[in-house]
């Protein structure tokens, strides 16, 4: 009979889990799962919001810190570039010391950027002194990495949509919620230093949080051999390129908008402030319904036809942009925002699918064919979550180039029009598709149903 509870040793480590054992997870999994869900996604909220920081902090910046507009495009990439880059090895962070130890880590570390920016948020401060602080931030966007996988070891394959879906969007709730603060402090006339100093306590309090409620999973070890077969599987690339457009579009424009507003329609800071949290808090809050809908429908259904919305809303962008139209604009840039959210939720439901498939494939069943989904799945996360980040930054670079070229940001627009359009053909292709023969087929005793990715 199978223990209902879980093994430990000293300290807050658990060294039986088991959360495909139906009666294991009914009986003790489902509540520790969930415990460790809500401080994991605390620290990653905290996490997102001072990786945004800098989205929030140039709205601050008027012209008598001397900054171009291109200058704040390029500080916003940089530190978008940091958030990705360190998400790989905060992916591998978890295995080494535990998801406990390092989210309270990780969560500390927050303190260095916000404290640097409070030292430095003054007129007179070199660029490249601004620049070297906004890297610091980019910290933040690692405790996404290490959040996720340390979630999906917690929860059951059947289960995982959600959960992660719930896990990513707490976080990146914490991208409008700044941009709320930030709305408050400038209303109330106050400067960047009063936004700091409100989250340099609440970092103390997510760091406590993670000590004294989370727990550490003995059973999820760094697998160096995992890390190079996800590396290697075709499957790792294709889903980071479909990551781009989804996740890349969420924290680009997340970034972005406000300074779009500002410079190609002329709005004053608190008048973009009053708009920008909107997109990223529908953005956040749909989220974990994209993986919901993924674990009904099938995550690449839904992937691919979010597509097709995504890109029918950035057309309309394009003509908002032309035609100077603000109510369009804002609108649709919403659902835009709202769209990447959604598509976050039900792309990131593909990945363990896929590797579960695959593993069936192979002709492993049961618990050997769970294990070995979870191995590439949890290894391949990390990988996905850095190069969908990536995709901040080539928005932003974007943006910059068509200011710069054009005067607005209408070429940048027509640029993601036309990936939305290349994640559509990839979706399709790779994940829907049905080869030739397969429909005949599928009806034979020989035809193994798991090889069909439109499921996932």
């Amino acid at each position: 009979m199978t223990a209902a509870v879980p093994t430990r040793r000293s300290g807050r480590w658990i060294e039986r889990w088991d959360p495909e054992d139906e009666g294991f997870w009914k009986a003790t999994g489902e509540r520790i799962a969930h415990r460790n869900l809500w401080f994991s996604v605390l620290s990653e909220h905290i996490g997102f919001s001072i990786w945004t920081l800098w989205s929030v902090l140039v709205l601050f910046m008027g012209p008598e810190y001397g900054l171009t507009p291109a200058d704040k495009f390029l500080l916003t990439s940089m530190v978008t570039l940091v958030g990705a880059v360190v998400r790989v090895p905060y992916t591998f962070a978890v295995a080494v010391l535990g998801g406990r130890n390092w989210t309270i880590v990780s969560a500390s570390l927050l303190l260095v950027p916000t404290i640097a920016a409070f030292v430095v948020m003054k007129p007179g401060t070199s660029f490249t002194t601004f620049l070297w602080v906004g890297l610091l931030a980019g910290i933040g966007g690692g405790n996404f990495a290490s959040s996720m996988t340390n979630i999906n070891a917690f929860f059951p394959l059947r289960r995982k949509g959600w959960a992660l879906g719930l896990n990513a969007g707490g976080g990146n709730i914490g991208v409008p919620v700044i941009q709320l603060v930030a709305l408050a402090v400038i209303g109330a006339s106050g400067g960047p230093c009063v936004l700091l100093g409100v989250y340099i306590p609440l970092i103390v309090v997510a760091a406590g949080c993670a000590a004294c409620f989370m727990d550490n999973l003995a059973t999820v070890k760094n697998d160096t051999g995992a890390a190079i077969d996800a590396a290697r599987d075709a499957h790792t690339w294709i889903m980071s390129f479909l990551y781009v457009g989804t996740f890349g579009s969420f924290i680009g424009y997340s970034f972005a908008f406000g300074q779009v507003l500002t410079i190609q329609f002329g709005r004053t800071p608190l008048q973009a402030a009053c708009l920008t949290f909107i997109g990223p808090l529908l953005g956040s809050l749909i989220r974990p319904v994209g993986g919901r809908l993924a674990d009904r429908y099938g995550g690449a259904r839904i992937t691919l036809w979010n597509y097709v919305a995504m890109a029918a809303a950035t057309a309309v962008l394009i003509l908002a942009s032309r035609e100077k139209s603000l109510p369009l604009f804002v609108s649709v840039f919403v659902v835009l925002f709202a769209l990447s959210g959604l598509g976050n939720g039900s792309t990131y439901k593909m990945i363990p699918g896929i590797f579960q498939a695959k593993a069936l494939a192979k002709g492993l069943e049961g618990e050997a064919a769970t294990a070995c989904g979870r191995r590439l799945s949890g290894a391949s996360m990390g990988l996905i979550g850095a190069v969908g980040a990536l995709g901040g930054v080539g928005i932003n670079l974007a943006f910059r180039q068509s200011f710069l070229s054009y005067g607005s940001g209408t070429g940048a627009f027509v640029a993601f029009l036309a990936f939305y359009g290349a994640c559509f053909v990839l979706t399709w292709a790779v994940y829907l598709r049905r080869p030739a023969g397969q429909a005949a087929t599928m009806a034979t005793a020989e035809t193994k149903p798991q090889l069909s990715y439109a499921e996932v």
